[in-house]
């Protein structure tokens, strides 16, 4: 694999192998990466939820995902600012849609000027071959006794594309091509019940790579 220098990107977004909506600005544009900038949506996770039974706590139980009933969604306005509480752990859209071809991954990292006001953008999250869509962003803050105040459009991480040695069959993730609300929706998967169930070996057994 290879790291697309800014030249290499450009060229891709011009034949249009590569996709990114709204269109780029010269802030964006670094050597070798581009900044990714603020959404409006932002996730607010849920502390407790009325039930028939009364007022139950919410916890992340299952191993996949919480779905979007676990969030408090906050979708701001022209505008408006969202204020980042001491401590604080929220999850926050890009404002850019990325829409990947089949032999070019992504890879995800902080800005050190979002680590420097005290935010920690929790990933180096791969972006998949043929990924399509919004992303989510994992964000806390750090601070003791500072809010940290976030306006949509601020460049908050970067994204660095690495070139394929030939490509890839695209595993569609749960939030491809979606609203990123509509990615929260719970979903049952057969790994998932095997793991509660403690059957994991007969799980791999079953789904083993074919190596032969």
């Amino acid at each position: 694999m290879s790291i697309l220098t800014a030249n290499e990107i450009v060229e891709l977004i011009t034949s249009e192998r590569l996709s990114i909506v709204p269109s780029l600005d010269s802030y964006q544009l670094q050597g070798h990466s581009i900044d990714l900038r603020l959404g409006y949506t932002f996730m607010v996770p849920r502390t407790w939820r009325l039930t028939p039974e009364g007022r139950e706590a919410l916890a992340i139980k299952d191993f996949d995902t919480p779905d979007k009933d676990s969030f408090e969604i906050v979708e701001l306005e022209k505008g408006q600012y969202f204020d980042l509480l001491p401590g604080e752990y929220i999850l926050v859209s890009t404002l850019e849609q990325i829409g990947l071809p089949d032999d070019l991954m992504a890879v995800l990292y902080p800005r050190s000027s979002t680590n420097r006001k005290g935010l920690s953008v929790d990933l180096t999250g791969i972006i998949d071959a043929g990924y399509k869509g919004q992303l989510i962003i994992p964000l806390k803050n750090n601070n003791f006794s500072q809010t940290v105040r976030l306006y949509p459009g601020e460049r908050l991480c970067q994204i660095v594309f690495e070139q394929l040695s030939h490509p890839v069959e695209n595993r569609k993730s749960k939030y491809h091509l979606k609203d990123v609300i509509d990615g929260f929706s719970k979903e049952t998967t057969t790994e998932s019940d095997s793991i509660k169930k403690g059957e994991i070996r007969e799980f791999k057994d079953q789904h083993a790579v074919d190596t032969n």
